[in-house]
């Protein structure tokens, strides 16, 4: 397993404009981010189109596309993975969403899975639009929640990524669980009266 100082020396070599960092970088982060997806896919409906390998290859070509991002530590850039990782899946839904309500797909007839994943669907643009509104109240908030929600970083590699104490990530991640669960509760109680 590789140490966090020689991800970190990579990611730092790699921003400096090192492509053989990149090449080295490849093989030491992938079992990371393969976890990181599995977990996104674990909250998807079996059967799901977009599958875990296509999930990392599609992060990592946006992650080789981060020009401008100064990594700074392996947490920073598992947690740069893991909010990539969050918008692939939202683009999807919303692609999915848009397909169902007379995209270029025709479809004959509603099954199941249909109505499950239409509901991931929504459960997922529902947490999204929570946690925007999180991120706009609470910007640190709303990135304890992708890091460690998403991102499936600890406690302690949280508060390196932020650079705050855990006990601040812990109070921060428990009152943004409280109010993610009442705002994605009264947005459904709001939609089901309209």
């Amino acid at each position: 397993m590789p140490s966090s100082t020689e991800i970190t020396e990579l990611l730092i070599s790699w921003s400096e404009g090192d492509a053989a960092a990149l090449e080295a970088l490849l093989p030491l982060v992938e079992r990371e981010l393969h976890r990181i997806a599995h977990n996104y896919m674990r909250q998807e409906q079996a059967g799901h189109l977009l599958q875990t390998t296509a999930l990392i290859n599609e992060t990592f070509i946006r992650l080789v596309d981060q020009k401008r991002v100064r990594w700074q530590n392996r947490a920073h850039f598992f947690g740069i993975a893991a909010q990539i990782m969050r918008r692939v899946l939202l683009n999807y839904a919303r692609d999915q969403r848009r397909l169902k309500r007379g995209g270029k797909n025709i479809h004959v007839s509603l099954s199941e899975a249909d109505a499950q994943e239409a509901e991931t669907s929504i459960e997922l643009l529902a947490l999204d639009d929570a946690l925007n509104k999180l991120a706009a109240l609470d910007p640190r908030k709303s990135l304890v929640v992708e890091l460690r929600y998403f991102g499936g970083l600890s406690v302690e590699e949280t508060a390196e990524a932020l650079k705050v104490a855990p006990i601040t990530v812990m109070r921060d991640w428990n009152l943004a669980k409280a109010w993610l669960a009442r705002e994605i509760e009264y947005g459904n109680q709001g939609s089901a009266t309209h």
